[in-house]
């Protein structure tokens, strides 16, 4: 696609996560209570969307627990303030093979559901978007491998269309945008398709320059896509985003600093990517904007 800037730019917020950084900050939020409060303080700093994983509330591990996803999108929906609701869909593909040697069985950690199981919270909560890691990749742990196959996320994305929410492709290497395109063709996905560049997590895509222009470059013209990258270079791709004609997003999820040695918050991380894209000629979106241009109908959880 022609990069041309982007001078209407919605911020997305990615509050808490699923890494290992419960222990690494006081403010990455565990409990659902704590995970609102830090995406409604985004939306006031100027986050568009917020994207929300859950966490156990007592030791702040990883979690799929459909109640705390309920929990979470009320508090959220209630609040006074409008945000776009975008759940992860990434959790419940997680592979953790035993030793070099003896591969099986499956170690700790392991944890792989169905199709129908991983998108159950998103069929409870009804959110306007919610995340479709398009492909399998390897992390940067020993023997972790993130599984998506083709037959899972065509299941999946067959779901989520029917569901009416917008898929956001989380697209870690080229490969993922090659069959995202193909479930667009297939009809899987409805066109224009959301696109998340996720740029220099081990192993996938570098976050170099020439690397991030392939991926955008991949990128059918007609969809939209945001991009970022992580630690140190957050701030950097919020830039890199906008200048290549796409969105931006920023948070805990991707980085825990503001400065050297300062800890950061959701929102203040939100004001600084709001401050670059401003200081570049761009303007900064709100939600409803986001809605018309993505298509999204905002909705109540089931049975409320």
């Amino acid at each position: 696609m022609p990069l041309t800037m982007n001078r209407e730019v919605f911020i997305t917020c990615a509050v808490t996560g699923s890494g290992a950084t419960q222990d690494r900050s006081p403010h990455v939020p565990r409990s659902p209570a704590q995970i609102a409060a830090s995406a409604i303080d985004a939306a006031k700093a100027g986050a568009a969307i917020v994207h929300c994983h859950v966490r156990d509330p007592e030791t702040g591990r990883p979690s799929r627990d459909p109640a705390l996803y309920r929990e979470v999108t009320e508090r959220i929906r209630d609040a006074a303030v409008d945000v776009v609701l975008n759940l992860t869909a990434g959790m419940g593909g997680d592979i953790v093979f035993g030793s070099v040697e003896a591969p099986l069985p499956v170690a700790a950690g392991t944890d792989m559901a169905g199709a129908t199981e991983r998108v159950a919270h998103v069929a409870d909560c009804l959110p306007e978007i919610c995340t479709l890691d398009c492909g399998t990749m390897n992390f940067a742990e020993a023997d972790y491998v993130m599984t998506n196959t083709p037959g899972m996320l065509r299941a999946m994305g067959r779901m989520m269309t029917e569901l009416g929410v917008k898929p956001e492709i989380e697209a870690f290497d080229t490969g993922h945008l090659w069959f995202a395109r193909e479930l667009v063709k297939e009809g899987v996905l409805d066109a224009p398709a959301l696109v998340q560049l996720c740029m220099g997590v081990p192993w996938g895509a570098p976050d170099d320059l020439n690397t991030f222009l392939a991926m955008v470059n991949n990128v059918p013209e007609d969809w939209i896509f945001s991009a970022f990258s992580l630690g140190r270079n957050q701030m950097a791709y919020v830039a890199a985003a906008v200048l290549a004609g796409g969105n931006v997003r920023v948070g805990l999820e991707d980085n825990l600093w503001l400065d050297k040695g300062v800890l950061a918050t959701n929102a203040q991380l939100v004001e600084r990517a709001v401050g670059i894209v401003e200081r570049m000629g761009a303007r900064v979106i709100g939600p409803q904007q986001v809605r018309e241009r993505l298509g999204l109908t905002k909705r109540a959880p089931r049975g409320r």
